[in-house]
């Protein structure tokens, strides 16, 4: 397949599949190797064709099919050196990795590849731009907070993978403990959906194709409450724009080039 498709999306595991004529990855690997296998082939892809896994940081949701994925099958991983660290630990082995450095463009097949900063909980965590042909696609979850250096890397997107993770309101009314919610509101947590329509209403512009809502939280957010917070945000433009939501078990909409 051609083109751009979230095979899984939130808490319980990331990844997300990324297809030219020459070049295919996945984007974070949080799911096991038997299900990644079968959500590729849902969409007509063979696990053998994938070159290499691009992960964003070290938490288990989006690591945790390396042990089969890098280790059994020997796909290659690429990542930062705080994130290989990262991965070292938790693997307690060493796969194949190829450093990239944290702010640097680098090119992976014919994928120009930039990986940016964002505020998480993790060593040094990254989210990327990604350039095919004539397209620029944003993948940005797993962040508190929106800084100028996010805001001003997504700008001219044809494509957006975006996070809108939960509703405060439906945080501090669930009966998860005081320490957990306060990570999920702080500055290195992650976005809201009201902080999620902010973003993207800054980064619109007349030429972006379509939007997945990502990392949705499972227990503290709902699919229409997403859609209606960041929709509201947008204003008129959503009118004119396509949004998706990307699902913890399902696989979401999927994106083909031309």
């Amino acid at each position: 397949m051609k083109g751009f498709c979230p095979l899984a999306s939130g808490s319980k595991g990331n990844c997300i599949y990324l297809g030219t004529h020459q070049t295919k990855i996945l984007i974070d690997c949080g799911l096991s190797g038997k299900a990644t296998k079968t959500k590729l082939a849902s969409i007509g892809v063979d696990l053998d064709e994938i070159q290499a896994i691009l992960v964003s940081h070290e938490h288990s949701d989006h690591i945790q099919g390396l042990k089969v994925l890098a280790l059994r099958k020997k796909i290659p991983v690429l990542a930062n050196s705080g994130t290989a660290k990262g991965i070292y630990t938790y693997l307690k082995q060493m796969p194949q990795f190829k450093i990239f450095t944290t702010g640097e463009t680098f090119t992976f097949g014919d994928l120009e590849i930039h990986p940016f900063s964002v505020q998480h909980d993790t060593v040094d965590p990254v989210m990327f731009t990604i350039k095919t042909a004539s397209l620029k696609i944003g993948i940005c979850t797993d962040l508190g907070f929106p800084t100028t250096l996010v805001k001003n890397t997504l700008k001219e997107c044809d494509y957006l993978y975006l996070e809108a993770n939960h509703q405060p309101s439906m945080v501090h009314a669930c009966p998860r403990p005081m320490i957990y919610k306060q990570r999920v509101l702080g500055r290195a947590g992650h976005l809201c959906n009201e902080e999620c329509g902010n973003l993207l209403k800054h980064v619109f512009h007349p030429k972006l194709r379509h939007v997945h809502l990502a990392h949705l939280s499972e227990e503290c957010n709902h699919p229409a409450t997403a859609l209606q917070v960041v929709k509201e945000k947008l204003g008129e433009a959503a009118h004119s724009l396509e949004i998706s939501i990307a699902l913890q078990h399902t696989v979401a909409k999927a994106i083909r080039f031309e």
